[in-house]
């Protein structure tokens, strides 16, 4: 079975981009989908209630944008969430490999935003960034109703795309429509099962 891990930052079209594998009969394993159910499980409750304190749970919830705000700027207390949820995560993608392999798929993808912050990268065996112009990816977060400065500030946060394009084995590029980018994929996986 071939792993591959699909990233990009913020508006380079990542989740397009696996969205469209997944409509090529690819499976495709959203890290931030199982992030979101690791959230859900009562001992990451507990455990997040000891590390951070009253008011991040409340009604069997955590308060993601309290949770997220806490950890935006304190690299402490985001080393503190990752050690909570980041071995979780790991164990449920892990698994849910192995039952694909069980099931006789040949390849799957991993789309996960922090795959070189994380180190994940190295365990998969390709990798390939999508990346778009700076430009584009700025329009296309205006677009999603993104401030400037909000814009920038998420941007500033990320690994800047010109460093994850030389540690990746492939890059997407995603300037264009729909199209170009379905062109740009079905490309991309000959390249990738010829070995190329």
């Amino acid at each position: 079975m071939i792993t591959i891990g699909i990233t990009g930052i913020i508006g380079s079209g990542k989740s397009t981009a696996s969205r469209a594998l997944k409509k090529k009969g690819i499976p495709v394993i959203d890290l931030d989908a199982v992030a979101k159910q690791v959230l859900t499980l009562k001992e990451v409750h507990e455990d997040i209630e000891r590390a951070f304190g009253p008011g991040f749970v409340e009604n069997g919830s955590v308060i993601v944008e309290k949770l997220r705000d806490a950890v935006f700027t304190d690299k402490d207390k985001l080393r503190k969430l990752e050690a909570i949820t980041h071995p979780r995560i790991l164990g449920r993608l892990w698994q849910t490999i192995r039952d694909l392999k069980d099931a006789g798929r040949d390849t799957v993808v991993v789309d996960g935003p922090l795959l070189f912050e994380t180190g994940l990268y190295k365990e998969l065996d390709k990798t390939v960034v999508v990346t778009a112009d700076m430009d584009v990816i700025r329009q296309r977060l205006k677009l999603r109703g993104m401030e400037a400065h909000d814009i920038e500030k998420r941007i500033s946060h990320q690994i800047p795309l010109g460093e994850k394009e030389k540690v990746a084995d492939y890059v997407l590029l995603n300037s264009g429509t729909r199209e170009d980018l379905d062109r740009e994929i079905d490309n991309l996986m000959e390249r990738i099962m010829n070995g190329r």
